[in-house]
Parts: C-alpha cells; sequence; structure tokens
C-alpha cells in the first residue's frame, strides 16, 4: 500500500468525528426544495457547501442559478496534469418530515443512536455527499491523485428542473474523465454493490373527453359513451393477461438480457416472499418468463399511477362525468426512449379510442435510461476499493428507479459510476430517516482507495 493512500486512511481514523460534526451542520439545514417557505434554508445548505469546497482549496466555486435552487461547482486541481478528473454529483436537498408524530427524533438534527444516525436526508443524500468530501479532505491532505470536479445540486427531489439547462450551458466546466455518483446505495450492510443499470422514466396524463358538461345519468345513460367507462377500457387493454404491454413498437428498441446478465442478477439475494409481504398483496404478477427481480429492474413497465372522474365525494350523484383522467407512468430500459414510448402510446390510443369519445395526451415529464459499462476502468477501480475494504466482491446491480442526472451527463459525454452506502433499511423520504454509522465510516475508507486506485487505471 502506497504512503500517500495509508496517510490518508489514517486521516480518516484521526478526523471522524469532524466529519460526524460536518454532517450534522448540513443536517441541521431544513434543504426542502419543494417548499417555497424552505428556499431561504435550501440557499443556505448550498453556501455551506460551497464554504466547505473553498476549505478544501477548491478553485472556480460558483453558485450557478439557472434552475429553483443553486447549483454548487467547485474544482480541486491535482499537481498531475495528466491524471483523470473526476466529477462528484451530490444533491443537497430533502424531501418534506412530514408526518412529524412517527419521528422518534428532531428530524433536522443528526442524532447518533447505538450504530446509526437519525435525521431528514442522512442517507438521501446528504450523508453520501459527506462521505465523498470527507473522502477527498484526506487525499488532500496526503497527495490528491486525481482532478476533481463537484456539482451539488438542489433539485433532485423536485425532478432536476435546472441541471439540464446548468450542463448544456457550461458544458466545459462539467467535462470529466466520469463522474462518481454516491445516491445508488448497497444491497446489505455486508453487500457493497455498484449499480450498473437505472431505468428511465416517461410520464403522461391522459384524458378522455365525452359530453360538454355532467350528464343527469337518466337521462342520457345507455345513450352517450361514458368517459369513464372509455377509459377503463382504453386501461384495461394496455396489457394482456401475463402482463406484457400491447403498445404497438413498446419492445422494439429493449436492450435483450443476455444470458450472462441473467446469471449474474440471479446471484443477487432477493427473497420473493418478503418482497410480497412487503408490498401487503395477495399476490405477484407480471411476465412469467422473468424472474421478479428482473421484472422490477431490467424490464420496462407501465403503470396507472392515478384516476379521476366524476363525483367521488360522500352520497350519492348520479351523473355522466364529462371527462376522465389517468396519469400513467413508464419505466424504459436500454435502449428505450421518452420519444420512443411517446409514439408508442401515441399509436395506441389512435387505434384503441373509440368515436364516441374525444382524448388528449400530455407528456410531462421524460428521462433516458442509464446503462454503465462494467469493464470501464473507473467501475474496475471502483470493484477493486469496495474489495479491500469489504474483503469480498461488489454486486453488480440494477435499479428499478431513475435518476435523471446520470441521463444528463450522458448527454454531454461525461459517464458514471454509481455506489452509495445507504442501506435499504434507511427509510428514505420517510420518518426517522437513518444511516448505518460502521458502513458509512467503510464507504469513506473504500472512497480513498478507489480515488488512488484510479491512479492505476488506463485514461485515453
Amino acid at each position: 500500500m502506497t504512503e500517500p493512500r495509508q496517510q490518508a486512511l489514517a486521516y480518516v481514523q484521526q478526523h471522524e468525528d469532524d466529519f460526524l460534526a460536518a454532517l450534522g451542520e448540513l443536517i441541521a439545514i431544513p434543504s426542502i426544495s419543494t417548499d417555497p417557505q424552505h428556499r431561504k434554508d435550501v440557499r443556505r445548505a448550498a453556501e455551506w457547501l460551497a464554504d466547505r469546497l473553498r476549505a478544501l482549496g477548491a478553485q472556480q466555486v460558483v453558485l450557478f442559478e439557472e434552475g429553483v435552487h443553486p447549483l454548487v461547482y467547485g474544482e480541486l486541481r491535482a499537481e498531475r496534469e495528466d491524471a483523470p478528473t473526476v466529477l462528484i454529483y451530490g444533491h443537497y436537498d430533502v424531501q418534506p418530515a412530514e408526518p412529524l408524530e412517527p419521528w422518534h427524533t428532531p428530524p433536522f438534527q443528526l442524532v447518533r443512536h447505538e450504530d446509526r444516525l437519525y435525521g431528514r436526508g442522512v442517507a438521501d443524500m446528504k450523508g453520501q455527499v459527506m462521505a465523498a468530501l470527507a473522502a477527498v479532505e484526506a487525499v488532500r491532505a496526503a497527495g490528491q491523485p486525481v482532478h476533481f470536479k463537484f456539482l451539488f445540486e438542489g433539485e433532485e427531489e423536485i425532478g432536476s428542473p435546472g441541471v439540464a439547462r446548468v450542463l448544456q450551458a457550461h458544458r466545459d466546466a462539467f467535462a470529466a474523465s466520469f463522474c462518481l455518483n454516491p445516491d445508488a446505495g448497497m444491497h446489505d450492510r455486508d453487500m457493497p454493490s455498484i449499480t450498473y443499470s437505472l431505468r428511465g422514466l416517461a410520464y403522461f396524463e391522459l384524458w378522455i373527453h365525452g359530453p360538454a358538461h355532467d350528464l343527469h345519468s337518466g337521462l342520457y345513460g345507455g345513450a352517450i359513451h361514458n368517459p369513464a367507462q372509455a377509459l377503463a377500457e382504453i386501461l384495461a387493454g394496455m396489457h394482456d393477461e401475463h402482463g406484457r404491454v400491447t403498445l404497438p413498437g413498446f419492445y422494439d428498441l429493449v436492450r435483450p438480457l443476455s444470458p450472462e446478465e441473467r446469471r449474474r442478477l440471479a446471484q443477487v439475494p432477493f427473497d420473493e416472499e418478503a418482497f410480497l409481504e412487503q408490498a401487503g398483496a395477495p399476490a405477484l404478477w407480471g411476465e412469467p418468463e422473468y424472474s421478479v427481480y428482473e421484472r422490477i429492474t431490467a424490464r420496462p413497465t407501465l403503470e396507472v399511477n392515478g384516476l379521476l372522474s366524476g363525483f367521488t365525494g360522500e352520497g350519492s350523484k348520479t351523473v355522466i362525468p364529462a371527462r376522465a383522467m389517468a396519469k400513467i407512468s413508464m419505466r424504459l430500459v436500454a435502449d428505450q426512449t421518452p420519444e420512443a414510448a411517446a409514439v408508442s402510446l401515441r399509436r395506441y390510443l389512435e387505434q384503441r379510442v373509440p368515436p364516441t369519445v374525444r382524448w388528449e395526451l400530455i407528456e410531462m415529464v421524460g428521462a433516458p435510461p442509464a446503462y454503465v459499462d462494467l469493464d470501464a476502468p473507473q467501475v474496475q477501480a471502483l470493484a477493486q476499493a469496495l474489495q479491500t475494504v469489504w474483503q469480498r466482491e461488489p454486486l453488480y446491480v440494477r435499479s428499478g428507479g431513475t435518476i435523471p442526472i446520470v441521463a444528463e451527463l450522458q448527454r454531454i459525454g461525461v459517464p458514471s459510476v454509481l455506489t452509495g452506502f445507504a442501506l435499504p433499511d434507511a427509510n428514505a423520504h420517510g420518518p426517522n430517516e437513518n444511516l448505518h454509522l460502521p458502513t458509512w465510516l467503510k464507504g469513506i475508507r473504500a472512497l480513498v482507495h478507489f480515488f488512488y486506485n484510479l491512479e492505476n487505471e488506463p485514461w485515453k
């Protein structure tokens, strides 16, 4: 083990209390991005991070203002000019803490109880941001092996509306060999993980319009097609009896799962009975030729997220509603695109909506899927680092969710490597959000190893 690496690891051990104190300061700022009343708090968190970067010696620390909340940027140059550049991503905004009653501790106060840290954002993802900054601080003190750039946004929890504009307007500033994104989490405290695939998203509102206004069902029922019924019929036809999506061309761009990848996914521990119990559903459902884990991570889906129509208050009101609405989301896999998904849905509606009603489709949110090359040098360096600390090979996992920044960075030519140190029971977004302290400290040490491992990888 090289001397700078040893010095950096020793620095981490000596400064654990300092890192916890800094995390506590950041947790104490209620940076709730969705609440306008906390807009000043979100900015305060951005300025806190900017000051932290300056204290590390970062140059060109800037707050970009193209979005709703500031995006924090900074650079830390290494002595070796030809060293790779690591762009470290994080978000400093958090979800609201409500409901407050189930919390055992004040949500915006970092509280340690046994081996857990509690507080809103400690897992998602202020704790991950501070783990990365702690590792940077350690290698900075011992001998910095790579160039660092930083991208900390305050809009992730509201869909990152300004990030794309910032990245496109400042492409040169964010150019990097790759991005380290520690927002993906771990499968288990003893199973370090690298996430290599994220599903994309396409989100729509579908409106079905019928009569000009609500009608008396006794006078018009049986002669006017009810938009609620028409919508139900249209939605019911979007899947077959096996759970496959019936939209024309929906699967045309889907990258097939290779036998090797299916073998790798089968190695990920997954308890179907526990999954079903957690869901509280009576039975599993979906494409029978795929495992449940494959269905929720590696297959595209179409879901109805909400329905609205007619009278839904107490008592009775006999009407034929004038219109009905469904919110529809699609989770996309490589190599699907939100644009192609929208075309597929429109083709289906053109074929299936009867002439007795009119339809309107509103395209709301779209994010392409992301897929990481497992042979990339940054992935190999991270795998080696995780194995060094946990003494076991990392799991390579897919995520069924979407992290929009990954696709946005892909657009400007910056690939990502995804890991993280929050556990499945972290209660992210929920009451008593928590972080397993021993795992977090291991994660800091793993990132130190990762940064030094990058010195040995071949870079173009």
